[in-house]
């Protein structure tokens, strides 16, 4: 886990109870505790419950964590419980009808991975919302749940259809050279 001086700036600025370093805690991680309930396949009310669950509990234990930079991995550690605790719940409240098939691993690898991601995603989205416009309009039409064709980015943007892949291509090269990404992307891809 990188010591991100972020992180311990926030836990600092919240454990005083400033609103706005709160509303940054959960905003930069709720996508990671999103992924955690999608993980255990929980429906959207039950989700929402661990969700409100974990904030509660970081609001009643932030004072204890001794190591600010760990606030990733006690939003996962904590979270996974959550889902675990809700999941035995819903099994048991339903009997065997609601199943789920829950990849158990180590917890230790399983919050890893998931700190792992959460911290890529926020560097990738970081990194695009500095991108000019015109690269965040192009790149979001690849990036949509159903990508635009060449022909509608071309009507959309003004430009010919030739120049569209160029242009993509130069968009990526200045993604890649953001430093909010250094961390994640090898010398080779940059």
């Amino acid at each position: 886990m990188r010591d991100d001086p972020q992180v311990v700036a926030l836990v600092g600025k919240a454990r005083k109870g400033d609103q706005g370093a709160w509303d940054a805690i959960v905003e930069r991680y709720s996508p990671l505790l999103w992924s955690i309930c999608l993980r255990y396949r929980l429906t959207s009310a039950d989700a929402l419950d661990v969700a409100q669950t974990v904030w509660l509990r970081l609001v009643e234990h932030l004072g204890e964590l001794r190591e600010p930079a760990a606030l990733p991995g006690w939003i996962a550690m904590v979270a996974q419980r959550e889902c675990m605790r809700q999941y035995r719940t819903t099994r048991r409240r339903h009997d065997s009808e609601f199943l789920l098939d829950v990849d158990l691993k180590d917890d230790t690898v399983v919050v890893d991975e998931e700190v792992e991601r959460a911290q890529r995603n926020l560097a990738l989205r970081t990194a695009l919302a500095e991108l000019p416009d015109y690269c965040r309009t192009l790149l979001g039409c690849f990036l949509s749940e159903t990508p635009m064709s060449y022909a509608q980015i071309s009507d959309l943007l003004g430009v010919p259809i030739g120049g569209i892949g160029p242009q993509r291509a130069r968009c990526l090269a200045r993604l890649r050279r953001s430093p909010h990404l250094a961390g994640f992307i090898g010398p080779d891809t940059a």
